[in-house]
């Protein structure tokens, strides 16, 4: 794939990810700061890209004409799918836009049917049933097993770092609400029901935003020539760590962590010790997962892409 396909990539992904106009200023900042980096970590000329698209100063018709390969264009239209579902359902803006990605792109039928397995997986709810998410308030006092809960958040962590080796780009998305999952889990075991916008804004709280997280994984993938890779990606991504910040791990494990105090503490943390607790462990989270970098690997070898919605649903 050409540098400049490459950057349209990250430029039709940037639209995607303000086309609703919904985003929070902290979403912006994180979306900037991202767009930023990537810009630095392949050498590409693009610290201007997030100021041009927020301007906009770039169109979908420019984007689409630069991207020359059927390859390309899959992927581009696949993550653009993916930042509009990566926090929550899509919008009919989003919807609107997608629509006329698709037809700037040429894209036959099967572009719709990932759009459809995107918004499947957007919808998993984070409760097993609709009483369980009813209401974000302590239901009962329970005292719950730490050291289970320890290593419900490690095995958390291993999945979600496998997940960010594996080159399609329903499987990157994935990670979002398998987070949500176990923050929701997390309340629960002591006591709390808790529906997806207090977990949101939770996830925020510490610094997680949805849309820059997912730009983030899919864009270091992008980068690193992982992501859509279908074939050689996998055993690549494997034998090549660099490919992956092996953020997912240390996200994972800081969120179950600081869920974790934040919960067993009555919820009574102010929101700069949740932030500053998260980013500690994130520190923790990274030194550790050098350690677990094989179960991570072996656990990607054993994950079928196929089946990311019923992973999703069944966590």
């Amino acid at each position: 794939m050409s540098p400049s396909e490459t950057k349209s990539i990250v430029t039709l992904s940037l639209l995607a990810a303000f086309v609703d106009g919904e985003k929070h200023e902290r979403e912006r900042a994180e979306i900037k700061r991202i767009a930023e980096g990537l810009s630095q970590a392949d050498g590409l000329n693009l610290p201007t890209l997030y100021q041009d698209v927020l301007m906009k100063r770039v169109s979908l018709a420019s984007v689409a004409g630069e991207l020359r390969s059927t390859e390309a264009r899959q992927l581009a239209y696949e993550m653009a799918v993916c930042v509009c579902d990566a926090d929550g359902t899509q919008s009919e803006a989003e919807r609107m836009f997608l629509a006329d990605v698709r037809t700037s792109l040429g894209l036959d039928a099967s572009a719709a049917a990932f759009s459809q397995k995107a918004e499947e997986i957007a919808a998993v709810p984070v409760a097993a049933t609709a009483a369980a998410a009813a209401a974000s308030v302590p239901v009962a006092p329970k005292n719950p097993d730490t050291a289970e809960l320890d290593k419900s958040i490690l095995n958390a962590s291993i999945l979600n770092g496998a997940l960010e080796l594996l080159p399609e780009t329903l499987s990157t998305m994935a990670i979002i609400p398998l987070q949500m999952k176990l923050v929701y889990r997390i309340g629960k075991s002591y006591g709390y029901e808790l529906d997806s916008g207090h977990i949101k804004d939770f996830l925020a709280t510490v610094g997680v935003g949805l849309t820059s997280q997912y730009l983030e994984q899919a864009g270091r993938k992008l980068l690193g020539g992982l992501l859509g890779k279908v074939g050689g990606g996998l055993l690549r991504g494997l034998g090549n760590q660099a490919v992956s910040s092996g953020m997912s791990f240390a996200s994972t494990y800081a969120l179950g962590h600081v869920a974790k105090r934040y919960y067993a503490g009555g919820r009574t943390l102010s929101a700069q010790t949740l932030k500053d607790a998260f980013s500690g462990v994130v520190k923790e989270g990274q030194n550790l997962q050098t350690q677990y970098l094989p179960a991570i690997q072996e656990k990607a070898r054993t994950l079928d892409a196929g089946k990311v919605l019923s992973l999703v649903r069944g966590a």
